[in-house]
């Protein structure tokens, strides 16, 4: 009896401590250069960014001239990496400067392109790793203003795109390859080094006190050619990094983290998401407290969250490129698998379901042209989103749960079905929620096929155990093969449960 006595009491105990450890809090850790806010930026810039739907992103740089190709030999790896593909050397790519002139581009037909794609807004890279800069800075000589071409592009861009109504954002690297004080230390996402970096380990990224000192003249030429930005083009809406991996970035994280203040100073409403730096522990995008590193996760780089909760509530942007993994121009697209204008909007409807951007990049050649194949998928895109693009533009995630047809968003009582997965039998069927009012339940009170304007029929598909009810859509012969992704858009609202079936019987 005792023995029993005692195996209950230490069951109950058990249970008692694991219920205690799920409810108690996770104790916070005191951060200098962590998250400085908890939860969304409110103001009307962020909700701006929140309602673009869809954006374009441009790489272009005299990465673009070999095009991932050299003296008859094909770089598998990313164009705009090339530089250190193993196939040209160093001195041979540092002076392909020289020979850019892209006499073909037209920044306006760029704008006008992307606009009739339905982008919202666009990043454009002004600095890539190699350091060559496509405006005339006055802290390099590695810039536009020392090509054949000359004038500078980046003004155009902003000035093109903004004309249009399109916000520009603009891409900067910290890496430089091109700077003497450019230090790499290694990449803090390699497990070592971060394990290292945060058991207060890791080695000192710079050899010697030159080294070191080299270094602060680098982060002098970072922090000016950013404010030149700023201060050139005053249109701008935010500031788009890469390469803070970087160990010898991470380990700044105080200065880092002072500059992003005085560039959010210099420009008020200024957006920045959270590949700009990290906190004292080494952590990019989320502090070690789980709290999201400046304005909007940008950790979906080619990759999609799967489902709402996996966001975490925060703002996020997924930025996609055409191949498999190319952003620069590369000449031989036969490398990879091309996504196709149809896998581009189910992704960006994706993306919206679950309240993010979608991005989608674009590689222009060495002229300046941006290739045929690239404008042949903005022109499908563009013809999808001129009649659909009502789902994708300032939605959110719908009341309604994921459905293996397709996805669904929401702008105030209205819920867009995008069905990209139709149905054999050609019927629709839509899974409503159960209130959460008790004697209330969720109707569909109209339907309509937004490409045609027809008035879907609507029939009363039952109910389950949960309490959720259902209905039947019947797909009209001319969407049954289309072969492309349509809209429904439906009206919900809440009823009262006794009315629920009268109600349903005048609507169908």
């Amino acid at each position: 009896m005792k023995k029993h006595i005692v195996s209950a009491f230490l069951m109950f105990s058990i249970i008692s401590s694991v219920c205690f450890a799920q409810t108690e809090k996770k104790e916070r850790i005191p951060l200098k250069h962590g998250a400085h806010r908890i939860g969304k930026r409110t103001d009307a810039y962020m909700q701006r960014w929140r309602e673009y739907g869809l954006g374009q992103f441009i790489h272009w740089g005299v990465y673009a001239i070999p095009g991932g190709q050299w003296n008859g030999k094909t770089s598998g790896g990313a164009a705009e990496w090339f530089r250190s593909s193993g196939l040209i050397s160093i001195q041979e790519y540092d002076n392909l400067y020289k020979q850019f002139n892209p006499t073909d581009f037209d920044a306006k037909a760029w704008a006008r392109q992307a606009k009739d794609m339905g982008a919202k807004y666009m990043i454009f890279t002004t600095k890539h790793h190699d350091g060559f800069c496509m405006w005339p800075s006055k802290y390099t000589d590695y810039t536009i203003a020392n090509t054949p071409y000359k004038k500078d592009i980046v003004k155009q861009i902003v000035d093109a795109y903004t004309a249009e109504g399109i916000d520009v954002y603009l891409y900067f690297s910290i890496i430089d390859w091109s700077h003497p004080g450019y230090v790499s230390g290694g990449n803090i996402n390699s497990p070592a080094i971060k394990k290292a970096y945060q058991d207060g380990t890791a080695e000192n990224p710079f050899k010697t006190k030159a080294e070191e000192e080299r270094y602060e003249d680098f982060k002098t030429f970072t922090r000016n050619q950013l404010f030149e930005l700023l201060d050139n083009y005053p249109q701008i809406k935010g500031l788009w990094f890469d390469g803070s991996w970087d160990v010898a970035w991470v380990r700044n994280a105080a200065w880092v983290d002072n500059l992003g203040n005085e560039l959010r100073e210099k420009h008020p409403g200024l957006i920045i998401g959270s590949r700009f730096r990290s906190d004292e522990y080494g952590n990019r995008h989320e502090d070690a407290n789980g709290d999201l590193i400046d304005d909007y996760d940008q950790r979906y780089e080619r990759n999609l969250p799967n489902s709402l909760e996996e966001t975490k509530g925060f703002d996020w942007d997924c930025v996609m490129t055409v191949p498999e993994n190319q952003w620069g121009y590369h000449r031989d697209w036969s490398l990879t698998y091309i996504k196709t204008p149809y896998d581009l909007v189910e992704m960006a409807v994706k993306a919206n379901s679950m309240d993010g951007n979608f991005v989608i990049n674009f590689g222009p050649d060495g002229k300046g042209n941006i290739r045929p194949e690239e404008t042949n998928i903005a022109k499908g895109i563009g013809e999808w989103m001129a009649v659909n693009g009502e789902a994708v533009y300032g939605v959110h995630h719908s009341i309604l749960e994921k459905q293996d047809w397709g996805f669904s968003t929401q702008k105030g009582n209205d819920i867009y079905l995008s069905v990209f997965n139709k149905p054999m039998n050609n019927i629709l069927k839509v899974k409503v929620p159960r209130s959460k009012m008790r004697g209330q339940v969720y109707v569909i009170e109209n339907a309509v096929f937004i490409s045609s304007g027809k008035t879907a029929v609507i029939n009363d598909g039952g109910r389950d155990k949960s309490g959720s009810y259902y209905y039947n859509i019947p797909i009209p012969a001319e969407y049954q093969n289309s072969g492309q992704g349509f809209v429904i858009k439906v009206n919900i609202k809440e009823v009262p449960v006794e009315e629920k079936g009268a109600y349903q019987q005048a609507i169908t």
